[in-house]
């Protein structure tokens, strides 16, 4: 009966604690990012570049790109081949060690 009471008051602590702490956020280092190029709803092509502007904060060193919600790894600025329809861009600021910070920018295009 012991053993039982300890480990339902573990499980308790444990979910209070999960409870109380603050979700997991984004840092906020006062970093800025915004595409400059395409814009918002543009037209493209199946091949086009992808240019932003990145304000470092305090942490910033780079930004990661999104296509549809998948990470493009060692994005090189240009998106080839890309299918007929609607896609979503996202560019989010990262420090050094490629962790997310609160700054990003999305658009969507339309490949034609």
């Amino acid at each position: 009966m012991k053993q039982r009471f300890l480990f339902v008051l573990t499980l308790l602590v444990a979910c209070l604690a999960v409870s109380i702490s603050p979700a997991m956020a984004d840092i906020d280092d006062g970093s800025k990012i915004s595409i400059t190029s395409p814009k918002d709803g543009a037209m493209v092509g199946d091949t086009f570049e992808l240019t932003y502007e990145l304000v470092k904060g305090s942490q910033a060193a780079h930004g990661h790109v999104y296509l549809d919600g998948e990470p493009q790894k060692e994005f090189p600025g240009t998106f080839k081949g890309l299918s007929k329809g609607k896609h979503e861009i996202k560019v989010q600021a990262a420090t050094h060690d490629h962790d997310h910070l609160a700054a990003s920018d999305s658009i969507s295009v339309t490949v034609q």
